[in-house]
């Protein structure tokens, strides 16, 4: 073949990528879908919530199969319904358009804060627990919470391993560390991240939702140290002290690494060369790819440069991130019949829940999208919820920050603060309580969890609900 033909063929083929173009898949029609399509989420969802306290051996050894079961049988019932094309097309855009910017913020954030090493003897009293909470809801917006719950859990977890009563004390750690605190910041948490990738400013939230952040996370500590207190004074007195090791921080080349994450997503929000590639219908935007591929490179360098003691010191395994990436892959697999009745609107099966929230005179009702936000992503997991609820409100990132700012405040402070009701509510949840069970803590059960966090957590969004200190939630 000439030269000439050769770059012709070339251009020929990448034409069919380089946007724009139409899209080369059919889409899938989520208003000719009906509810059973639904059923193998909710199964996947029952799983997680009821193998692990049922049979937990066979659950912590099969539950990639298990999560798999559910995908295939997801993408069997899209085949059936649309055909060969129609399945691929939706999976390709649930893996690439949603799970693999969410993954791979998890995984580099993850491994960067995986070689930060707090070492030296802290004692688990009250206050210095409550020190490690306060300081882990602050880092939680500006290292992400799978960072801030990465760097601090560990260090709990040994503070407060030999007290009797110690569930609590990681019970207000995923709620305030790996959740509320990330309140402020697309960096924060995973569905923050979902609507920066689909147009929100990056600091809209912290202008937005700081007022509200700040009353909960306080009211949050308040309750923490007063219980922490009345359980500490429970716990049998030692007379024996033995010499502690003052409190050093290792592993510091991760600091810039965590601060060129920032970087790499900030330079994504303000650099848009206008390329983009078509896989099936399914954009993905230059500048995204390349903040991709930072990130990847971001956690090799810190695997490269951290010295594998100090991971080692750390107890630091793969497992709990290859339980998360598992997990919600099959999440974002098997939420694909419910995004897609959801955005068929009052023509899908969840025509009842745009109807829920909106008023009569057809504005939105941000009361309803704080609640029916909250609780969904309680058990559907908070990122795709947030932007199942986003495209609910119609989508469109200018007119929410504008007009509809009550809106998306509603959305987001329900995304993030009631994820924390469920140990899949928020992707860092599931890493906390696997470390943490790793490491000998006994923690609640799913339903056990869940009961504990709706006593403390109800009560606080009654508070942003009824009282007058949300003026965006009316």
């Amino acid at each position: 073949m000439s030269q000439p033909k050769a770059w012709g063929g070339a251009l020929s083929a990448s034409s069919l990528f380089i946007v724009p173009c139409e899209a080369h898949a059919a889409t899938l029609d989520g208003a000719a879908l009906t509810w059973p399509y639904a059923l193998p989420f909710a199964g996947l969802l029952l799983s997680i919530a009821v193998w692990p306290l049922l049979f937990p051996k066979l659950w912590h050894a099969h539950y990639g199969k298990i999560a798999a079961a559910w995908s295939a049988l997801t993408l069997a019932s899209l085949c059936w319904f649309g055909g060969v094309g129609v399945m691929i097309a939706a999976f390709v855009h649930a893996m690439l358009a949603e799970y693999l910017s969410f993954i791979v913020l998890l995984f580099s954030l993850y491994t960067v804060a995986g070689g930060i090493l707090v070492s030296g003897d802290i004692r688990g009293t009250p206050w210095n627990n409550a020190a490690i909470l306060a300081l882990g809801t602050v880092m939680a917006s500006i290292v992400g919470t799978t960072g801030a719950a990465m760097i601090l859990i560990r260090p709990l977890i040994r503070a407060n391993f030999a007290r009797q009563h110690n569930i609590h004390v990681f019970v207000f750690f995923i709620i305030l560390v790996a959740n509320v605190g990330g309140a402020l910041s697309p960096l924060g948490d995973p569905p923050l991240f979902v609507g920066f990738l689909n147009g929100v400013d990056f600091f809209w939230t912290t202008r937005h939702l700081l007022p509200q952040t700040a009353l909960v996370a306080g009211l949050l500590l308040a309750m923490f140290c007063a219980f922490d207190i009345w359980r500490y004074r429970a716990e049998p007195v030692s007379g024996h002290v033995e010499p502690r090791s003052p409190i050093r921080v290792r592993g510091l080349v991760n600091v810039p690494l965590i601060a060129a994450v920032i970087a790499a997503i900030l330079l994504s929000a303000n650099w848009r060369p206008g390329i983009a590639f078509d896989i099936l219908g399914t954009r993905l935007e230059l500048q995204n790819l390349i903040r991709d591929a930072a990130l990847v490179l971001i956690a090799l360098l810190s695997l490269w440069l951290t010295p594998d003691e100090h991971r080692e010191a750390n107890g630091f395994s793969w497992e709990p991130i290859r339980e998360v990436a598992k997990l919600f892959a099959a999440i974002f697999t098997t939420i694909v019949p419910v995004l897609a009745a959801l955005d068929a609107g009052r023509r899908g099966f969840f025509a009842w829940l745009l109807s829920a929230v909106t008023e009569r005179d057809g504005t939105p009702h941000e009361v309803a999208y704080f609640w029916y936000t909250g609780l969904m992503s309680a058990f559907l997991d908070n990122a795709p919820t947030y932007l199942l609820f986003f495209k609910l409100a119609g989508g469109d990132a200018q007119a929410l920050m504008g007009e509809f700012a009550g809106t998306l405040a509603a959305i987001s402070m329900g995304a993030v603060f009631m994820g924390a009701l469920t140990y899949i509510g928020n992707a860092p949840n599931l890493m906390v309580a696997a470390i943490a069970t790793e490491r000998g803590i006994k923690m609640p059960s799913f339903f056990g969890y869940l009961l504990w966090a709706s006593v403390i957590l109800v009560p606080m969004f009654l508070l942003l609900t009824l009282l007058p200190v949300a003026p965006v939630l009316r």
